[in-house]
């Protein structure tokens, strides 16, 4: 995922976490009540408001409409108060996050999207290895996106108080998005967070990096996989890549590999899973 401050691992376990059925009966109020802040006013109150900010910032009547029948969701806000610091260990993180069947599905779409790879690269000098990685890692190569509706949580979480300011912003960029006319809001499922696509972007980075690889006049970073692959080989340019450079710990290319993810264990665990790909290309040629 694009980081956005959050110490995410993988959404699997993220969406395996979950106890919905417990957290469906509580109230916005109770949700919050271990918060450390105070959230003030309806969440129906916050909605209205925002829609007013978003017109006067330019979002057009198709983005604002999908903030109609939008409802806070407590489960998001549990799920945002149960995050902490990550423990395991590099060693153990990457070996359960990169098994040799993902290796092997990986090696696989190396070969099969080989073209299409060498096009990214040209364009945006980031290796093939390196984005197949990511994908792999976000969403098993895009077999696990997620299924929560994301409009609604990031909605819940711009109304919650305790990380406000990022998701009206990331809130406001989502409705840009569906303005834009990339995604319809019933499309945009996925992470607690609002991680939408097959590698799993914030609406802010799907807004400012999304790009329209085939050609056919959207940014669809949940069926196109040229979209897809592009996309995080223009996140990683944005924010440094080194063309042809290593992403060796302490690297250049490490550093950006950690603006994906703060995670430390998780962006080192990207470049290991890269360098498993490509040791598995450079046996098979």
């Amino acid at each position: 995922m694009p980081s956005a401050k959050l110490r995410r691992v993988s959404l699997s376990s993220l969406l395996a976490a979950l106890p919905i059925l417990f957290l469906s009966s509580l109230s916005p109020a109770q949700a919050q009540s271990n918060a450390g802040c105070q959230t003030t006013g309806s969440f129906e109150g916050f909605i209205a408001s925002f829609r007013q900010q978003a017109a006067s910032q330019g979002v057009s009547p198709r983005g604002l409409a999908a903030l109609d029948g939008v409802t806070f969701d407590p489960a998001v806000v549990r799920q945002d108060r149960r995050q902490g610091h990550f423990r395991q260990s590099f060693e153990q993180f990457s070996q359960r996050m990169v098994p040799p069947y993902r290796v092997q599905k990986g090696s696989g779409l190396l070969k099969r999207h080989a073209g299409l790879l060498r096009q990214i690269e040209q364009r945006y000098g980031v290796q093939p290895a390196i984005i197949v990685a990511i994908w792999g890692l976000e969403t098993d190569f895009g077999g696990n996106m997620g299924k929560l509706p994301a409009i609604r949580s990031i909605a819940t979480l711009a109304y919650d108080c305790r990380r406000s300011d990022m998701f009206r912003a990331q809130l406001l960029d989502a409705l840009r998005v569906v303005d834009r006319g990339d995604l319809h809001p019933s499309e945009m499922r996925g992470a607690w967070a609002g991680e939408i696509g097959q590698t799993q972007f914030m609406a802010t980075s799907y807004y400012r990096y999304a790009v329209d690889f085939d050609g056919d006049g959207r940014r669809d970073l949940i069926r196109s996989v040229p979209d897809v692959l592009a996309s995080t080989a223009n996140f990683l340019k944005g924010h440094g890549w080194v063309a042809g450079g290593s992403w060796e710990p302490g690297s250049a290319n490490a550093e950006v590999l950690k603006q994906w993810n703060k995670a430390a264990v998780y962006s080192r665990t990207i470049g290991y899973f890269a360098s498993r790909l490509e040791g598995t290309r450079a046996a098979s040629n």
